[in-house]
């Protein structure tokens, strides 16, 4: 006895050794420190990004300003020079003497430092002076440029811009063409000099390294603070940045992107348009110089970083050392709890969790000391339940027993009495009373099959839509001649109604639910209707018998339970009719109802959802089979019970077919002797372990003919019957009446003729 508390005792030293190691503060340091470090880490990291973003969004607004004050600077000088430019074209050549247009032209020159060429031309294109600060004056060559493109773009849209070319490999020059308010008027031609427009781009400042370029509209380098890029006529529309903003056209540059500068380099660069020319300013910041406020600010978060985990290893070091104590002391009364010392307390004095867990701890060890006193009371409670359990099925082998025994013996007693009656009159009412004791067993193995495949689930309702009357049909057929017999009144109300139910199990719970009514009617009679109740049909089974008291009305829903009436059974059986009912009509999701009165009758009721109209379909009469169907047909009958076969080869040939029964496919197959059968019956569970559906598939494969077959089964495990198999055999539950058989014969030998 002692051992086991040592053994317990060491096992929870094992536990606690480790904590007096530090293991557990070590790994709250640990853990401190670095949701510390993780939260000033991911703080700093945001900071970053935000300082990053917020630098990139002010870089960009910076260097969308400069380009579009550059590009208004340079759109400002071009459009001076064409105001400047009308004054020479608003004159008509037929009024206006030539020397007064010369006076005009001198003082455009004087105005206007850029120009350093004038062309006037009259309306027919022809140069009618010419002036230049560089070359000597023509007065008037007469020169035809009513051709050139100056001239009509000029006349046609009173303004033209030539493109940009460079004299002496130094300077960029540009063409523009002004044409008259009227036609008469004629068109002025001056060469601009685009020096000014570098001065513009040279002044452009961003940051320390960060440089303005222009780019013509077909994308030909025009001003750059590297004059030598520019004297390179250097062609920039392959770059990325100037594809993008020539694509782009007239609108502005949406945001700061990565790019290559024209040595190379990664810079961000955003751009404007300078109107009406279609020249686009370029802004450009080196890629490094816009990154380094956020390597600074990285290296400053770094740094407090590192501060901060250190400071939080010490804060977590402090913590775990407060935290660790307590649990030492926990993991010590744990230990002493564990080796059977219910009577011992932990003492915490903190008020926290580990204090309130510390109380669970004693208050877990007090209940542990009660529960050990109600002990020998919960065992002597699941010894009473074991008991009433035994006597349960006391009970019910009890009954099973008497009421399997009564038709058993009446059985073996009529025997007796067959073998030594000569009387053929006396045979034939023995004969009856045999039939009758079988048919009452029958009726008692098929409620405890029934009521066991309810308990296992084994029972799939098939719910389809189709008309009551044919349930209710059935049931008038079947009790109709039974009711006359008592001197029973007994009416079946018609119905037109379609419901949704499985037609096989509600004609299963009438049976019952009527047969009961029948059974324990005596006077008056019995009557099956239906009518309507909100959105379902409501089946009533209705009698005038004994009625049933208030105090077993619920009672007689239960296994093996039998009405009484004082103080004895009424009527027969194992009592599990209504325990059958109850539990189908919960599988359908069928409410099932009762009222009684004592002395006046009983009403039972199923209420069944409506089919909707789309669902009822009218259904054609069913073709009958042939009478004689059977006479004459070869039927092999395998069963490795040799009474069985006896007597279902005795039946068989009373019905006038050829039988060859036999244990075994490789029997049958003998025993033919070439012949093909119309019809195979095999039990499905066969002798060394075969199966009746490996026999059939083995005969069919013999004679190679798909020949007509069933099974039939005293296992229940297998399901309801159904389809099995891999061809869909049917299957019939032993024990199985001779005229269920026959009409199972006669429908597999009908369909197998009709196919």
């Amino acid at each position: 006895m002692s051992s086991g508390p040592t053994t317990k005792s060491e096992g929870t030293s094992s536990i606690v050794r480790p904590l007096a190691q530090g293991g557990l503060f070590w790994k709250y340091a640990a853990m401190f420190a670095a949701v510390l470090g993780i939260a000033l880490v991911g703080n700093g990291l945001v900071n970053i990004w935000f300082m990053y973003d917020e630098n990139r969004v002010n870089l960009y607004r910076l260097q969308m300003e400069q380009a579009a004050a550059a590009a208004e600077k340079i759109s400002q000088f071009v459009r001076e020079i064409e105001d400047q430019m009308g004054w020479t074209t608003h004159l008509s050549w037929t009024t206006t003497p030539m020397d007064q247009r010369e006076l005009d032209g001198r003082r455009l020159l004087r105005q206007v430092p850029a120009i350093t060429e004038l062309r006037l031309l009259d309306p027919q294109g022809r140069e009618r002076l010419h002036l230049s600060r560089q070359a000597e004056d023509n007065p008037g060559s007469n020169a035809d440029y009513s051709s050139e493109e100056m001239f009509k773009v000029a006349l046609a849209d009173g303004v033209y811009y030539g493109p940009v070319y460079f004299r002496r490999q130094t300077e960029p020059y540009m063409t523009l063409a002004v044409g008259g308010a009227r036609r008469d008027a004629g068109v002025s031609v001056a060469e601009v000099n685009l020096k000014h427009i570098w001065d513009v781009v040279s002044q452009i400042r961003v940051g320390d390294a960060g440089k303005a370029f222009v780019v013509g509209a077909q994308g030909h380098l025009i001003a750059h603070p590297d004059i030598s890029h520019v004297l390179r006529n250097m062609d920039l529309s392959h770059l990325p940045q100037v594809a993008a903003a020539r694509s782009a056209g007239t609108a502005q540059g949406h945001s700061s992107q990565p790019a290559l500068d024209l040595d190379g380099r990664p810079v961000l660069t955003t751009f404007a348009v300078v109107k009406p020319l279609d020249w686009l300013v370029f802004i450009e910041l080196p890629e490094q110089e816009a990154s380094a406020p956020l390597y600074a600010a990285l290296a400053r978060s770094l740094a407090l970083t590192v501060a901060g985990l250190a400071l939080a290893f010490a804060a977590a070091l402090l913590l775990a050392r407060h935290m660790v104590v307590p649990i030492r002391s926990l993991a010590a009364g744990a230990q002493q709890i564990g080796v059977g010392a219910l009577d011992h307390r932990i003492e915490i004095k903190t008020r926290d969790e580990l204090g309130a867990l510390a109380h669970q701890f004693n208050s877990m060890a007090s209940r542990l000391q009660g529960s050990y006193e109600g002990l020998e009371r919960k065992v002597d409670e699941r010894t009473r339940k074991l008991q009433e359990a035994n006597m349960a099925k006391s009970r019910f082998l009890a009954v099973a027993s008497h009421d399997l025994r009564q038709p058993l013996h009446a059985l073996n007693l009529l025997v007796a009495q067959l073998s030594s009656t000569p009387d053929r009159a006396e045979r034939e009412r023995l004969t009856r009373n045999i039939a009758s004791c079988v048919d009452s067993m029958n009726r008692l193995f098929n409620e405890l099959l029934d009521i066991s495949r309810l308990d296992a689930g084994a029972l799939t309702p098939r719910i389809a839509a189709f008309p009551v009357e044919d349930v209710l049909s059935r049931t008038e057929a079947t009790f109709s001649a039974t009711a006359r017999e008592k001197g029973l009144h007994f009416r079946v109300v018609k119905s037109s109604a379609w419901v949704e139910s499985d037609s096989i199990l509600l004609g299963r719970i009438l049976l019952n639910l009527v047969s009961n009514a029948v059974r324990y009617t005596s006077v008056g009679g019995v009557v099956v209707g239906c009518r309507h109740a909100g959105g379902a049909l409501r089946i009533d089974v209705c009698d005038t018998g004994a009625g049933i008291a208030e105090d077993q009305q619920r009672a007689i829903f239960g296994e093996f339970y039998r009405i009484q009436h004082d103080g004895h059974d009424v009527g027969e059986g194992l009592g599990l009719g209504l325990a059958i009912v109850e539990r189908l009509c919960t599988l359908l999701d069928h409410p099932l109802g009762l009222t009684s009165i004592r002395g006046r009758g009983s009403r039972f009721s199923i209420s069944l959802p409506m089919a909707p109209a789309g669902a009822r379909v009218v259904r054609g009469e069913p073709a009958l089979p042939q009478a004689d169907l059977l006479r004459g047909r070869l039927v092999v009958v395998i069963d490795d019970d040799p009474l069985v076969r006896e007597g279902t080869q005795g039946l068989l040939t009373s019905w006038g077919c050829r039988v060859v029964a036999a244990d075994s496919s490789a029997s049958a197959s003998l025993l033919l002797n070439g012949m093909v059968p119309d019809l195979i019956i095999s039990d499905l569970h066969l002798a060394s372990g075969d199966t009746g559906v490996a026999a059939i598939d083995d005969l069919r494969r013999k004679f190679g003919a798909a020949v007509p077959a069933f099974l039939i089964s005293g296992d229940i495990s297998v399901g309801q019957t159904g389809k099995i198999g891999p061809h869909g055999h049917a299957l019939l539950h032993k024990p199985v009446s001779p005229m269920v058989l026959r009409a199972m014969m006669m429908a597999t030998l009908h369909r197998s003729d009709a196919a």
